[in-house]
């Protein structure tokens, strides 16, 4: 039976409900931190340092899971994220001891998350869209923001009136129900179905020929495996770039609840500028995804960069000066702008490295990118028990924030494959294919 539109919007709203579930049900541990901190008295480099772990074994298996994108699809590496995180969040409860903490929210939360999360969704979305990829993926992207003002509010309300546990375990049943049934609808691919990307009717002998967007011949012909791909420059400026933007994104993720709480807001404020951060995110992806189809990748992800930037300066502000209009900036950049940056990881990785082998490239660039994951809320965390205060921390990741939009300039996606905005300049000196 065909259906009245693209199938490729059937796959797009199955990855924004699951990330609307799965991506905060790992962000909710900013929830769960000040109260288990408070049970169990552990230093907070310890406590955070779970959800650190957690990136470490998602970086350590992310190669895999993007060879596991390679031969069995999204339908298997979403279920096995499901079964993961699900299971976690059912035996978080039962912790006792740290370690306790750092096998269930950190190895088995973290290792469904990345399945389920940004990195997983970025293996196989990209390949139903050319023309309206970072539109399609900021939309896609955005079930982030819908969850975080429905699921977060309703966590930190359990956390109040029953405890974490209580929380952590309901969200584990919520993960399970509903994801495990809808991931089932997923294709890798459009050609899978007898289908084009962007729902493009197949070309024929009398169609006119498409005008290509490929601008490096020699580069975009090349056959990229893993091995090939990581003898070059732009596989390690990517690599660092992806590191850099995950390390100030989880750096202020996970710390953020903790220190306006310590600056003296109120719960309610916290947990309102960690809902309204992701609320924020709707409109930037989907508005940035589709400027970079208008302008390209770098000028967002530098954007996206920006918005850490001003993020961490108003955060460090804050400790001065701790008012409501500084609390504002710092929600509206780091929603705004700086969520940008996920609608295009797939795409700028796609538009270099494209090819039979793109999953194992991309899992591998994640290794690195987790990796900045991991260390971000690690590093902030201890550099917070090693001076009192997160001000040292703050101030290096502005500095990270800009190493993160100069990798990706170094990258050039722009240099191999033209976005759609682009072709009508590229088009005079390629002619019409």
């Amino acid at each position: 039976m065909r259906l009245p539109f693209f199938y490729g919007w059937i796959v797009v709203a199955v990855t924004f409900v699951t990330m609307a579930i799965g991506v905060n049900a790992r962000t909710a541990f900013s929830l769960f931190f000040p109260p288990i901190i408070s049970e169990f008295g552990w230093e907070r480099g310890v406590t955070a340092g779970a959800f650190s772990f957690g990136f470490v074994v998602s970086g350590v298996v992310s190669p895999l899971i993007g060879r596991l994108m390679d031969r069995g699809g999204p339908r298997a590496l979403m279920e096995l994220g499901v079964a993961l995180m699900a299971g976690g969040l059912l035996l978080a409860p039962l912790t006792r001891e740290p370690w306790h903490l750092y096998v269930t929210i950190g190895v088995m939360v973290g290792a469904g998350s990345v399945c389920m999360g940004y990195s997983g969704q970025s293996l196989f979305l990209p390949n139903w869209f050319i023309r309206k990829r970072g539109f399609a993926m900021g939309i896609a992207f955005a079930g982030v923001g819908i969850g975080s003002v429905t699921l977060l509010p309703w966590v930190q309300l359990m956390i109040e009136q029953t405890g974490w546990r209580t929380a952590c375990t309901a969200m584990g049943i919520l993960v399970l129900i509903v994801l495990a049934p809808i991931n089932l609808l997923l294709r890798k691919r459009p050609e899978d179905l007898g289908l084009q990307p962007d729902g493009d009717a197949a070309p024929h002998a009398t169609s006119a020929k498409p005008v290509s967007n490929v601008v490096d011949a020699g580069w975009a012909g090349t056959d990229w495996t893993l091995r090939r791909a990581m003898r070059t420059a732009r596989f390690w400026w990517i690599a660092l770039g992806y590191f850099c933007g995950l390390y100030i994104w989880y750096a202020v993720q996970v710390h953020q609840t903790k220190f306006l709480l310590d600056i003296g807001f109120s719960p309610a404020v916290a947990v309102w500028a960690l809902g309204v951060v992701s609320l924020l995110g709707i409109p930037g992806q989907i508005l940035l995804g589709h400027v970079s189809d208008r302008i390209g990748r770098e000028w967002i992800w530098a954007a996206g960069c920006a918005g850490f930037a001003i993020c961490f300066a108003a955060l460090v502000a804050l400790k001065y000066v701790p008012t409501l209009p500084l609390v504002y900036l710092m929600v509206f950049t780091q929603g705004a702008l700086g969520y940008g940056l996920t609608s295009i990881m797939g795409a700028i990785v796609l538009e270099i490295f494209q090819g039979r082998q793109y999953g194992s490239i991309f899992g591998t660039i994640m290794l690195m990118a987790l990796a900045g994951g991991a260390a971000g809320p690690w590093m902030t965390g201890l550099l917070y028990d090693l001076t009192g205060s997160y001000t040292v921390a703050f101030a290096i990741a502005i500095a990270v924030s800009a190493l993160s939009a100069l990798s990706i300039w170094q990258a050039s996606p722009r240099k191999v494959r033209a976005v759609a905005g682009r072709l009508h300049k590229l088009q005079p000196e390629t002619g019409a294919g």
